[in-house]
C-alpha cells in the first residue's frame, strides 16, 4: 500500500530542488559504462530527475529535459507491451525470480533449461522482445510508437551510433540467444532478433519523457489517452518485478534503501513508480559496480525519504 502523506503536487519542485544540491555535494559518484564505447564519455557531474504526475503534469531539475541511452529502461515497456499481448502465455518462457548473478551471465540457462530467471536480465528481454516481434513483426519499432505516444514527445528515436556499437561488442547477448533457441526458446532468427534488441535499447530519451511514459503503471494499467494496455493484475505484475528485479542482482538494496519499483540502466537512467499518485526518473551516468547510476539511488532514497511516498 503507497503511504500517502501531506506532500501535494505543489511541493514536488522544493524537493526536487533539495535533492539536486544534495547530489551536487556527493563525493563518489560512479563511472560510466565503458564497455559500450559510445557511453563511455559521459561526464558523470552530469544528473536530471523528474516526477510525472497521473494528469501529465512534470517537475524537473538539472539536465531532466536532456536525451540519454535509456538501455535496459526499456525492457520495461517491450514487457508490458508483450504482456497485454499474450497474457500468462508470457511466463512459460520466461521467469519472475532474481536472478542474482550479473545481467549477462549465461550460468543459469543451462540449469533451467533455457528458461532465463526474469525479463529484465539480458536472456529474459531476449526472450520478451523475440515474442514481441512475433507478434508485431517490428518490435523496437512498437516501443517506439508507445514511448512517442505515452511522452507526447514526436520526436523520440534511436541512436545509430550506439546501436552499433552494442552490436560490436554483443557476443555475449548473441550466445544468450543462440543458447535458448538450442531449447526452442526463441522463435526468430538470432541475427534478427539481436537486431531488435540493440536498436530498442539505444532509444534516447529525457527524464521527462521517460516519467511520462512510465505512468502508465502508476495508473494501473491505463495509458495516458484512457484507453487500458494492461490489466490491474497486470500492472501489478510488471511493478513486482520491477521491485524484485528491476536493479540487476543489487535488486534487494534498492528495494531497502528506495523501496519503490524501478528499473535502471547503464546509461545511468532509472524509472520509479508510485502507483497511485506519480512516476519518476533520475539520470546520472556514474555507476555502481553492479550496474547501477549511484546518485541515481541516492536521489530515489532521498524522495522517498522526504516525501514518505513509498510501497511500504
Amino acid at each position: 500500500m503507497v503511504i500517502m502523506t501531506t506532500t501535494s503536487s505543489l511541493t514536488f519542485q522544493p524537493v526536487l530542488e533539495r535533492i539536486a544540491e544534495e547530489m551536487e555535494r556527493t563525493p563518489g559518484r560512479g563511472r560510466p559504462a565503458d564497455y559500450i564505447p559510445a557511453l563511455a564519455a559521459r561526464d558523470p557531474r552530469r544528473f536530471g530527475m523528474a516526477v510525472a504526475e497521473l494528469d501529465g503534469t512534470v517537475y524537473g531539475v538539472g539536465d531532466w529535459r536532456e536525451p540519454f541511452s535509456t538501455q535496459s529502461i526499456t525492457k520495461v515497456f517491450t514487457l508490458a507491451l508483450d504482456l497485454a499481448r499474450e497474457g500468462d502465455e508470457l511466463w512459460e518462457h520466461v521467469g519472475r525470480e532474481p536472478s542474482g548473478n550479473p545481467f549477462n551471465s549465461l550460468v543459469q540457462l543451462e540449469y533451467e533449461n533455457g528458461i532465463p530467471r526474469n525479463p529484465f536480465i539480458n536472456a529474459g528481454a531476449l526472450v520478451v522482445t523475440d515474442r514481441l516481434q512475433t507478434r508485431t513483426g517490428d518490435a523496437a519499432g512498437e516501443m517506439l510508437s508507445f514511448l512517442r505516444a505515452e511522452s507526447g514527445n514526436p520526436d523520440l528515436g534511436f541512436d545509430e551510433e550506439i546501436a552499433a556499437s552494442e552490436s560490436a561488442h554483443g557476443d555475449r547477448n548473441a550466445a544468450l540467444a543462440h543458447f535458448m533457441a538450442s531449447y526452442g526458446n526463441i522463435d526468430n532468427p538470432v541475427p534478427a532478433l539481436l537486431d531488435q534488441y540493440f536498436r530498442q535499447c539505444s532509444l534516447n530519451a529525457s527524464c521527462a519523457d521517460l516519467a511520462l511514459a512510465t505512468t502508465f503503471l502508476a495508473r494501473h494499467g491505463v495509458r495516458a489517452d484512457g484507453t487500458r494496455l494492461l490489466t490491474r493484475s497486470q500492472a501489478k505484475q510488471v511493478n513486482a518485478v520491477m521491485l524484485t528485479c528491476g536493479t540487476y542482482d543489487a535488486a534487494g538494496d534498492f528495494a531497502y534503501r528506495v523501496g519503490l519499483p524501478g528499473k535502471s540502466g547503464v546509461g545511468g537512467g532509472i524509472i520509479a513508480v508510485v502507483p497511485g499518485r506519480c512516476t519518476l526518473c533520475v539520470w546520472s551516468p556514474g555507476l555502481d559496480e553492479r550496474g547501477n547510476s549511484v546518485v541515481g539511488v541516492a536521489a530515489l532514497d532521498r524522495f522517498t525519504t522526504l516525501t514518505g511516498l513509498s510501497v511500504f
